[in-house]
């Protein structure tokens, strides 16, 4: 079975679990500072702080913010369910906006008449590894006095031409948002982080994810209650040992995707993930649109019996039943994602897949796409 993804594993990672345990420290210590250290680095953001996974790291984004009941969050449609759970979690209410569906992206245009005088926050996502166009999100912004989250969960390593820069994903809002689940390009089994160059920020998030315990020179003190977010010495140490890959593993992830791109060229009724001329995708998965006229259940079955793994792309959050139930979240206001809900199709893609099983899945999509 060539398997939708399998997580870059080896020696290295194994000698950093092992000296965790024989330290016998194995929470909130140094190899949580170090993988920190690294995220920060590599998204260009002056501080970085380790959480459990990415749901949590959306989570504390929101509580650090102050978003809670009577808020809105505006974001994407398009997206992993916990991109709009958290943001009812916290009382706030997710307004979803459509998808722009060449790149699976919130659609920029459609951001302005989403704002409402209870907007505290616009959330895009960077949908498979791609970031979403974030400059006329941060126009808005601005001109509305709100934050921005991004949801990179997908994301790091990605990088948009912003007012002349480039810039990585993570440091063009007021917080970035990642995800160290195994599909992703680095992985600490579960795992998250947030990024920010706000100092004061960074202070918040480190206390909310410690029960709300603040450092100060008489003994932690407590002004807001947390909770418990912590990454723990093994998920830092392996996290460590994975940055090391990082750049390798970018760099696989792209050539992989290049492969597929020139074995799936001749399937027109495919469409096949898109890069902006000023944005650098990530590739945590590469994910393909099919033909209207076939069913992506059958192809995934056909795929399975073929020995090859293939999932959906995402959800369309509209249509799942806690949002369906508005009245407002209809699928004529969201055809683009309501599209891509139906026809987005995960294809195998890992740093480590061997040439071969690229063009093996390319044979397999041609023959059953035609």
């Amino acid at each position: 079975m060539i398997r939708v993804t399998r997580p870059a594993l080896g020696d290295a990672e194994l000698r950093a679990i092992k000296a965790v345990l024989d330290s016998g420290f194995l929470t909130q210590g140094e190899q949580v500072a170090r993988f920190e250290a690294r995220v920060a680095a590599v998204t260009g953001s002056a501080h970085a702080v380790a959480v459990s996974s990415g749901a949590a790291a959306l989570h504390l984004a929101l509580m650090a913010l102050g978003v809670g009941p009577g808020d809105e969050v505006i974001t994407s449609d398009f997206s992993f369910p916990a991109t709009a759970n958290v943001i009812e979690i916290v009382g706030a209410r997710a307004v979803l906006v459509d998808i722009d569906l060449a790149t699976f992206n919130l659609d920029v245009t459609q951001v302005e008449a989403a704002v409402t005088a209870r907007t505290k926050a616009i959330m895009p996502v960077h949908e498979f590894g791609l970031m979403a166009e974030i400059e006329p999100v941060q126009q808005v912004a601005r001109r509305r006095g709100v934050a921005v989250i991004e949801d990179a969960a997908c994301a790091l390593g990605a990088v948009q031409r912003i007012a002349g820069r480039m810039v990585p994903a993570g440091s063009a809002g007021t917080v970035g948002c990642f995800s160290f689940h195994p599909r992703k390009c680095v992985t600490t089994g579960e795992g998250g982080c947030l990024t920010t160059s706000d100092p004061a920020l960074a202070a918040r998030l480190r206390a909310l994810r410690n029960h709300g315990l603040e450092p100060g020179p008489g003994g932690a003190e407590l002004r807001a209650p947390g909770l418990n977010y912590r990454l723990n010495e093994i998920q830092g140490a392996l996290g460590v040992a994975q940055m090391e890959r990082l750049d390798w593993a970018l760099a696989e992830r792209r050539r992989l995707a290049a492969l597929y791109d020139e074995a799936l060229a001749g399937c027109e009724r495919l469409q096949l993930p898109q890069e902006p001329k000023d944005s650098r995708h990530a590739y945590q998965s590469y994910v393909v649109l099919l033909p209207a006229d076939v069913g992506r259940d059958m192809v995934i079955e056909r795929l399975r019996a073929a020995g090859i793994e293939a999932v959906r792309g995402a959800y369309a959050i509209h249509r799942l039943a806690y949002y369906r139930a508005r009245p407002s979240n209809t699928a004529s206001r969201f055809p683009s994602a309501t599209d891509a809900d139906a026809r987005a199709l995960a294809l195998p893609l890992y740093a480590g897949m061997p040439d071969a099983a690229v063009q093996r899945v390319a044979d397999a999509m041609r023959g059953i796409v035609g």
